[in-house]
């Protein structure tokens, strides 16, 4: 394998290196590395190839992604940056994942080119000075040479070319100069790839013929007359069946050559271009009137069945229009009927609040006029207090009224969980005490001689083990050792049991001092009380237990969905888990209770 060219590892390195802002002015050094005259074929398809293994090549497709009004030099950059990356990309052959290279980068160049073009060309269009204008048309130039090297170099991006939206909107300008620029990209296309338009979609190809056909009528431009027909003639040119697209599809195209651009000095292609078209057309005339005399019968015979159908059922569509008619006619009268009666009810509405409202300031300037003047504003005040509150009143039910609509559905299927789960736990319960008791059978007895074979057994069984004999006074003895340990086991039961109730108590104590340091106050804020709960045995105990006693009242005044669980509990079981989980521990008489 050979070795990466030294340059672009440097170039690679410090591309890494810099910050992004920096990175197009250095893939503009791209330039200078592709094009030394020292470089052979072999030597710069390797350069090529190692550019695109190292990045760079997709580093200048993302760098003209970018907003390129933001780059350092704009549009010269950007302009620079797409020739060089044209230049990449003819020659180079990826033999690691061609797919990749072929089927998504190529196009994707394409596109982005194409767009770059696209701005280009209404930049110099919106431009007023010259010298701007000149400038966006040459680097507008050069972004459509590098397309053209580009597609020039693989010859399946012409079709790429010819179906991007893209280049018809580049195409369908009205500007001049890259109008005739735009016209010779498409030669090229053709001129690269002559079957390209047999390629490209029917709608594509009509777009672009109905293009060129249009700026022959629309213009008076030598220049653009000149480079349509040579587009026109090179399309017919290349292939009958598109001649005899013309002929058809643009009947007025040889009156307007012959007389709109005869004698603007390039009549050489526009009388190669009419004789190809008046060919087709003498050629096709015979088989066209065939055509048309038989369309026309075909026709006459579909129209007279048309007309001899529809008068059939031309009474029953009368009736059915009479029908629909007078039920719109009904539904209008409706509407407008319920409209009046609407606007009439509005109408009696507000003069009914207006009627109020005018009692309501008479009745009022009456209580003013009996009312002190000292007194006015208590007056005011409280009628102001009286509508507050009324105002809330009506609020407060209306909005209660459309909570409850809204949980009406929900508390309905809560009851009727409940009632469904009631009823389910009454009927497995009436099922269990339903159950029968399996009745007692009587074990079967042995026979007779089940018996005698089963003794047989038992003394054989004790000649061969014989018990071995002990003496009395061996069994006292004996005895007396088992009374001994019994003994000496009770008393060391005891004093276990004693140690760990004391264990017990200890802890429970100790449980008791902690939760009182936990809620003991702040040594600023104590008191004589509290350090009495501290010194004495006795006020702790007494305070757990005020806890504890509080805590079953409190579970005794608890609400009935509280308790929904214990439905089915005995009435004096309390659950220990809800108590539990408020007494925790209590030490009451040196014992832990739960």
């Amino acid at each position: 394998m050979a070795a990466t060219d030294p340059q672009v590892l440097a170039l690679a390195a410090q591309i890494t290196e810099s910050r992004e802002q920096d990175i197009p002015l250095l893939l503009l050094k791209l330039k200078g590395i592709l094009s030394s005259p020292s470089l052979g074929c072999e030597e710069s398809n390797k350069i090529k190839q190692d550019l695109y293994d190292y990045g760079l090549t997709q580093y200048c497709l993302l760098v003209l992604k970018r907003d390129h009004s933001q780059l350092q030099g704009a549009w010269a950059t950007a302009a620079q940056l797409a020739e060089i990356l044209s230049h990449c990309c003819v020659g180079l052959e990826v033999k690691e994942d061609p797919e990749e290279f072929y089927e998504k980068f190529l196009p994707s160049a394409i596109d982005t080119l194409l767009v770059l073009g696209k701005r280009l060309q209404a930049r110099f269009t919106r431009a007023i000075k010259d010298k701007e204008k000149q400038d966006f048309l040459h680097w507008f130039r050069i972004v459509t040479d590098a397309i053209c090297w580009l597609f020039g170099g693989h010859i399946q991006l012409a079709a790429c070319v010819l179906q991007n939206d893209r280049f018809l909107q580049l195409l369908i300008t009205d500007d001049v100069e890259t109008a005739i620029i735009m016209m010779s990209v498409l030669h090229n296309i053709l001129r690269i790839n002559s079957s390209v338009l047999l390629q490209v979609e029917e709608e594509t190809l009509h777009s672009v013929l109905d293009e060129l056909v249009y700026k022959l009528s629309s213009t008076t431009n030598p220049a653009v007359g000149s480079a349509a027909t040579k587009l026109l003639l090179f399309v017919a040119k290349l292939c009958k069946q598109l001649v005899q697209l013309l002929t058809a599809r643009y009947k007025g195209l040889k009156g307007l050559l012959s007389k709109q651009w005869t004698g603007k000095g390039f009549d050489r292609e526009v009388n190669q271009l009419l004789d190809l078209l008046y060919l087709e057309q003498s050629s096709g005339k015979g088989e066209m009137q065939k055509q048309h005399q038989a369309a026309c019968i075909i026709q006459a015979a579909w129209r007279g069945f048309q007309t001899r159908k529809r008068l059939k059922k031309l009474p029953q569509a009368v009736i059915t229009l009479q029908r629909s008619f007078r039920a719109k006619r009904e539904q209008e009268l409706q509407h407008l009927t319920k409209q009046k009666e609407d606007e009439a009810l509005k109408l009696q509405m507000q003069l009914q609040r207006q009627r109020a409202m005018r009692l309501f300031h008479q009745r009022q300037l009456a209580l003013l006029e009996v009312v002190h003047a000292s007194q006015v504003n208590k007056y005011m005040q409280e009628m102001e207090e009286k509508s507050a509150l009324t105002i809330q009143r009506f609020w407060r039910g209306y909005r209660a009224r459309r909570i409850f609509h809204q949980q009406k559905q929900s508390l309905k299927e809560y009851k009727a969980a409940i009632i469904i789960q009631r009823a389910a736990c009454k009927f497995l319960e009436k099922r269990r005490r339903r159950r029968p008791l399996s009745p007692w059978k009587e074990p079967k007895g042995l026979t007779d001689e089940q018996r005698l074979a089963l003794q047989q057994k038992v003394d054989d069984y004790i000649k061969l083990h014989p018990a071995s004999q002990m003496s009395e006074e061996m069994s006292k003895e004996l005895h007396m050792q088992a009374q001994a340990k019994l003994a000496q086991f009770l008393l060391r039961s005891r004093l276990d049991q004693r140690a760990a109730q004391r264990r017990e108590a200890l802890l429970a104590q100790v449980n008791t001092d902690v939760e009182l340091l936990m809620n003991a106050p702040g040594l600023a804020e104590t008191t004589e009380k509290d350090l009495g709960a501290f010194m004495s045995r006795s006020i702790p105990v007494a305070t757990k237990a005020r806890q504890t006693h509080n805590t079953m009242l409190k579970y005794t005044r608890w609400p009935w969905w509280k308790k929904l669980g214990d439905e089915f509990m005995e009435d004096d079981v309390i659950p220990d888990g809800a108590i539990n989980t408020e007494l925790e521990t209590l030490f009451i008489g040196g014992r832990k209770s739960f």
